[in-house]
């Protein structure tokens, strides 16, 4: 009977991310906050990784971010970054 050549109790970084959310060796989320900035005004505006409603901008209303059903998918001029 051949053994198994993988270490369970010391998963590597690559192993633990494409693990489901929940079969991880610690449960963590998949989902995060963003903060994301108008490419016109220059506002940031923080919102949720995983948004149900259109992103617009809070200054000059300008669309951010439209919902997937699943991540949020920024426009193509948005920068963004994950709050920690």
């Amino acid at each position: 009977m051949p053994l198994i050549e993988v270490d369970l109790l010391n998963p590597t970084a690559a192993s633990e991310a494409k693990a489901h959310k929940m079969k991880r060796l610690v449960p963590t989320p998949n989902s995060y906050f963003l903060e994301i900035k108008c490419p016109k005004c220059g506002a940031t505006t923080t919102t949720f990784s995983h948004a149900h409603r259109q992103i617009v901008c809070q200054k000059c209303g300008q669309p951010l971010g439209q919902p997937t059903g699943g991540k949020l998918k920024l426009t193509q001029q948005c920068k963004f970054r994950i709050k920690k």
